[in-house]
């Protein structure tokens, strides 16, 4: 099965504000893990990481690859307003997805420092994730 079209759903459904794409595609057990979260769970993960606004206006693939469940995908994501945290209104991470089957299991965020200065809380704060 070539995960990768569904992976890129997923962030199409980010950009699109289509919250119910990810409810109905989340596998059973689910967990969400960046700098901010160690493992969450479905309930908190549609807390701290669904945006009340549309946020995503964008996402520009730099690499998505397939291993078997898993796939790597790196981009680029334009905000649809600038803040402190992303002035210039974009932003790069690199995020590894798990799937069972068709449904994503778990997806591992990485990031690096935070820009301009900003402590972790500050950047955790600015980012919604705080």
């Amino acid at each position: 099965m070539d995960l990768r079209d569904i992976a890129r759903r997923y962030y199409r459904a980010f950009e699109n504000h289509d919250r119910s794409f990810i409810e109905n595609n989340l596998a059973d057990g689910f967990t969400f893990t960046s700098p901010f979260d160690d493992h969450i769970g479905r309930e908190e993960f549609f807390r701290r990481c669904w945006p009340a606004a549309p946020l995503h206006r964008k996402f520009d693939f730099a690499a998505v690859m397939q291993d078997g469940e898993k796939v790597f995908v790196a981009y680029d994501a334009h905000m649809r307003i600038p803040n402190a945290t992303h002035p210039e209104s974009r932003f790069r991470n690199a995020e590894l997805l798990t799937f069972d089957g068709a449904k994503l299991k778990s997806v591992e965020v990485f990031f690096g420092d935070p820009p301009g200065g900003l402590t972790k809380g500050e950047f955790a704060a600015q980012s919604g994730a705080g």
